[in-house]
């Protein structure tokens, strides 16, 4: 079984930064897609960013150009990157992972709040 323990979250201003870590309890060599997903309040879950196979990398509209997704696999860590913070990024996000290639996977974390406000 496959543990996915998220971190990094918080509260920050507009127009801050944050970096969230996704840390497994063994290799991510063999996860061939992994991703985050957030759900914001009265919302549905939505995929924010993915790190598939061959190298193929996935932002949403939302966030393209402001978050950036990757993987440590010596730390057994994914990370997402996110600047430029806005109200509208507030939610839980929580990463997820799969031994396949499409996302959602079947290994989820328990998610991490972070909340933009001034």
């Amino acid at each position: 079984q496959v543990q996915l323990v998220e971190s990094g979250g918080g509260l920050v201003q507009p127009g801050g930064s944050l970096r969230l870590s996704c840390t497994t309890s063994g290799s991510i060599v063999w996860l061939n897609a992994m991703g985050w997903y957030r759900q914001a309040p009265g919302k549905q879950r939505e995929l924010v960013a993915g790190d598939g196979t061959n190298g193929y990398i996935y932002y949403s509209d939302s966030v393209k150009g402001r978050f950036t997704i990757s993987r440590d696999n010596a730390n057994n860590t994914m990370y997402l990157q996110m600047n430029n913070l806005e109200s509208e990024d507030t939610a839980i996000y929580t990463c997820n992972a799969d031994a396949g290639a499409t996302l959602p996977g079947d290994y989820w974390g328990k998610g991490a709040l972070v909340i933009v406000s001034s």
